[in-house]
């Protein structure tokens, strides 16, 4: 069993190895957009605020942007990062609409890292309960597969029976420890990736502040993905100037396998 489960894994990691992976990208086609270590980056000003981003990465199920806020007004803003919000645009620059609703655009907001840690603290807390639920499931297998094991083997039978009866039970053994290790598998990377996600909200997100005049903050701004979007028209709205507009073209790019 251990071999055929071996067999399986390997040629999942293989098949997946295999088959070739896509990715999104962003690049800016509005603002003041330069080539910067590599990287394109635009910038764009109101009256108040001045705003420098650039796309660093997918990551999962974000589009993350490092971006740069500075404070060009004479009082302190209260900058919020899930302000930011893009509508999607299709290869003529024409809005998308919803597939569900045409009257309404596709639109998203950037995720608010202040919630997004509570939901991580949320999904910690269920990963827990569901390893505890397992390991009581599992628990209550064994004892009763011990308990047919000891009754089947307390009755007189013959040797046919008898073998047929160490098959399955073994078998039953064996099941019940792969589903352990598969439980306590998907527990670990469970638990790794929201380590991860954890430290993306807590340090890689800007976070919402106030920013001092002439002073500016700086980190990653993460976008839901519109995956049929050709552009993104990205807005951090202002009430007094109405807020800062950059447009970014989006880029589906698949990686050939190695």
């Amino acid at each position: 069993m251990k071999t055929n489960l071996l067999l399986f894994l390997t040629a999942l990691t293989l098949g997946g190895c295999a088959s070739s992976t896509s990715y999104l990208s962003l690049t800016p086609v509005t603002g003041e957009v330069a080539q910067i270590e590599g990287r394109m980056v635009t910038r764009a000003e109101s009256d108040s605020l001045m705003v420098v981003a650039s796309f660093e990465r997918e990551d999962m199920e974000y589009l993350a942007m490092d971006i740069e806020i500075k404070n060009r007004s004479n009082q302190a803003i209260d900058f919020d990062p899930s302000r930011f919000r893009y509508v999607a645009l299709d290869a003529n620059e024409d809005t998308l609409r919803d597939e569900r609703n045409a009257s309404l655009p596709v639109f998203r907001f950037a995720a608010n890292p202040a919630t997004e840690v509570e939901l991580v603290k949320d999904k910690v807390a269920r990963e827990e309960r569901r390893i505890k639920t397992a390991k009581v499931i599992n628990t209550v297998l064994l004892v009763a597969a011990i308990a047919s094991d000891v009754s089947s083997s307390s009755r007189r039978q013959d040797y046919g029976s008898w073998a047929r009866n160490r098959v399955a039970h073994n078998n039953a053994y064996n099941l019940i420890q792969a589903k352990r290790v598969i439980d306590h598998g998907v527990f670990a990377n469970r638990m790794q990736q929201f380590d991860f996600e954890s430290y993306r909200w807590r340090e890689l997100a800007v976070h919402r502040t106030y920013i001092q005049p002439g002073e500016s903050v700086r980190g990653f701004v993460y976008l839901p993905k519109a995956k049929q979007a050709a552009f993104l028209r990205l807005l951090y709205p202002m009430a007094e100037t109405g807020g800062v507009t950059l447009t970014f073209m989006q880029t589906l790019t698949k990686q050939k396998p190695r």
